[in-house]
């Protein structure tokens, strides 16, 4: 099994577009979007063409392989363009035998775990910034931005599979890698 992260679209049809492209040459079982779909927030710029109700409209065409949780720039006003549920603040997924606690970041993140054991996986956006990595027997991930990514990083996705996560840029490199076995 493969699942994809997609984080921080913010409103960017053309960033979404390109992540929705390298799902089709992914060809992941699952893309699992972590918060802020349609809007930019307050606090970053407008990132390239800039159109929310584009990207509901892209969004409900893939709704069937969407699971999705809502980002601190997500309202539930966004859910009424949107044809599969967002507003969880966040999703408990089991890959191989292992579990995936997904958020988007701004409640539980790195520095604030839930409740998990040793080996699970949480993953998160809201920073902008790639992280692979296992912290107190964890395994914290982020896929940063496909839209606005931060600390000069580029625009960036992740996949899970049941060895491996990694971020990948859309030139095909990899940012960060860390094996899970």
């Amino acid at each position: 099994m493969k699942i994809m992260f997609i984080s921080d679209i913010h409103g960017s049809a053309f960033w979404l577009n390109q992540a929705l492209n390298k799902a089709g040459e992914e060809q992941p079982d699952q893309i699992v979007l972590l918060g802020d779909f349609m809007y930019h927030g307050p606090r970053n710029p407008l990132p390239e063409q800039y159109d929310p109700k584009q990207v509901a409209e892209v969004l409900n065409r893939h709704k069937h392989k969407i699971i999705a949780v809502r980002g601190n720039c997500d309202a539930e006003v966004d859910q009424m363009l949107l044809e599969f549920p967002m507003m969880a603040d966040y999703a408990m997924l089991f890959l191989e035998g292992r579990r995936i606690y997904a958020t988007h970041g701004h409640l539980h993140s790195m520095e604030n775990l839930p409740p998990l054991m040793e080996n699970d996986v949480f993953i998160q956006g809201h920073t902008h910034i790639p992280v692979a990595e296992r912290k107190s027997g964890v395994f914290v991930l982020n896929p940063g931005s496909i839209s606005l990514p931060k600390e000069n990083n580029p625009h960036s996705y992740g996949i899970l599979t049941k060895e491996q996560f990694i971020v990948k840029d859309f030139e095909g490199g990899t940012v960060k890698q860390i094996h899970l076995v």
